[in-house]
């Protein structure tokens, strides 16, 4: 029986500009170590709101979220960061690389601020990450020097430093041509099926989401299927 690894109890979300709104209702979902699950629906349909709420970023919301078994409601801002450190392992449209580190670095800093290991361990995981994704001979180079589909490889990386218990995608494969939102898409799926790793991807592809293990389709802040 495969664990969840994140599970939320009708979690409801509202906005207050001007009149209150409400943007997620009664939204109960669960992933399980292992599981390649898409999130799908059209623009303004609480996707990405969800992804929030569930990366820990949005605490101002009703009902529960379970990150591992453990409930992260009401939590202080401190404990999340440690927790969203730990646990998660963050994928976006844009890869976020910082051009004064070299990619090695940049692969590296999630784990310089956990502290779980020592720097040449950092190191040594950070280059064993690239390695896998066929991106260790970039490893010094600058992230202005790669291609999209390179720099969102060492997002990859850079996700999976820490071993968190799953792996949260906005849009990963956003700003890619086909050719590189497939290989993103293997690389997602050799995780589940090498690492029993957790997936929970945002999409607005539908060959992509066609893809993967399970497809929560979303409108008008609810789960529709």
């Amino acid at each position: 029986m495969s664990k969840k690894v994140l599970e939320t109890i009708n979690i409801n979300k509202y906005f207050y500009d001007p009149v209150k709104f409400r943007v997620l209702s009664d939204i109960t979902m669960s992933i399980n170590e292992g599981e390649f699950v898409s999130v799908v629906g059209k623009s303004g349909c609480g996707k990405s709101t969800l992804l929030y709420i569930l990366s820990t970023m949005d605490t101002d919301y009703e009902g529960e979220l379970f990150i591992n078994g453990k409930s992260l409601t009401k939590k202080t801002d401190k404990d999340l960061a440690v927790i969203r450190n730990e646990h998660i392992g963050f994928v976006f449209q844009f890869h976020y690389l910082l051009s004064e580190y070299n990619v090695l670095r940049n692969v590296m800093l999630p784990g310089i601020k956990l502290a779980k290991y020592s720097m040449p361990e950092i190191e040594h995981r950070a280059m064993e990450h690239l390695r896998t994704l066929d991106m260790a001979e970039q490893a010094l180079k600058s992230p202005n020097q790669l291609s999209g589909g390179q720099k969102q490889r060492v997002a990859i990386a850079r996700a999976l430093i820490n071993d968190p218990i799953i792996i949260m995608g906005d849009e990963p494969t956003g700003n890619l041509d086909k050719k590189n939102s497939d290989m993103v898409f293997e690389i997602f799926n050799n995780l589940v099926k090498e690492r029993n790793q957790a997936l929970l991807i945002v999409t607005h592809d539908p060959d992509f989401a066609a893809r993967t293990h399970r497809t929560i389709e979303m409108a008008d802040g609810r789960i529709i299927s």
